[in-house]
C-alpha cells in the first residue's frame, strides 16, 4: 500500500510541481486520506488544484459484491481546480477527504459520468455541495501498477450547483457538460452561477 502511494504522490508532483501545503484526515475504521495543495506559480494562471493522496490504497469494491476482492478493482485519486484567491477554498480539504473515504466507508464505486454529493458546500459560501466526476488522463496520466492491479486513474472533480445536480439527474452528465460546453462556463471560477438549464 505504501508504495502505490508513494508512486502516486510521485506522479502528482511530476505533473502538478512540489505541493506547497497537504492535509491530513483520518475517518474511524478507515485508511488515512491526504489532501495536497499545488499552486501554479509557473504557468501564471492563478489556478490552485488539491489533490487527495490515499484513496488508491485500495480498489473500489463493486458495492452488490459479497466480498471485497483485495487485488483487482478501479483505483482512483480525485482532483479539483479552481482559481486562486476568489474564495476561501482551502476548506475543500476535509470535503475532499470525505469524497476519498466514500469508496471506503460506503463500497461505492467512484467513476467518470458519477455524482458525489456532501449535503453541505464545498467550502463557507461555496455555491456548490456536489461534483460530478470527470473523465481522467487529461491533467495527470493514469499511473500504470504491476498486474494484476488496476491503473490508478485520477479523476477530476466538476463542482455542480444543486440546480445542475438535479438536472444531471434527469438528464444524464454528458448533457450537462454540453450544456457547459456550449455556454462557455468556466468550470474553475469558484464564485460561479448555474448555468442557464431551460
Amino acid at each position: 500500500m505504501g508504495e502505490i502511494l508513494d508512486r502516486v504522490e510521485a506522479r502528482l508532483r511530476t505533473a502538478l510541481g512540489e505541493p506547497d501545503a497537504r492535509a491530513a484526515v483520518t475517518f474511524l475504521g478507515t485508511d488515512r486520506f491526504e489532501v495536497l495543495r499545488f499552486v501554479d506559480s509557473q504557468g501564471g494562471s492563478g489556478v490552485v488544484r488539491y489533490a487527495t493522496l490515499g484513496m488508491s490504497a485500495q480498489p473500489m469494491a463493486d458495492p452488490s459484491a459479497l466480498l471485497a476482492d483485495p487485488v483487482k478493482g478501479p483505483r482512483a485519486e480525485l482532483v479539483l481546480s479552481v482559481r486562486a484567491g476568489l474564495a476561501d477554498t482551502d476548506q475543500v480539504l476535509r470535503p475532499l477527504a470525505v469524497l476519498a473515504a466514500s469508496p471506503q466507508v460506503e463500497g461505492v464505486v467512484v467513476a467518470p459520468g458519477s455524482s458525489l454529493d456532501l449535503g453541505e458546500p464545498l467550502w463557507p459560501g461555496a455555491p456548490f455541495s456536489s461534483v460530478l466526476v470527470g473523465e481522467p488522463g487529461g491533467l495527470v496520466a493514469d499511473l500504470e501498477l504491476d498486474a494484476p492491479l488496476e491503473p490508478v486513474r485520477f479523476l477530476p472533480l466538476l463542482p455542480m450547483t444543486p440546480n445542475e445536480a438535479a438536472w444531471k439527474r434527469v438528464r444524464g452528465a454528458r448533457e450537462l457538460e454540453e450544456r457547459w460546453l456550449a455556454r462557455g462556463t468556466d468550470l474553475r471560477d469558484p464564485l460561479r452561477a448555474s448555468v442557464p438549464l431551460d
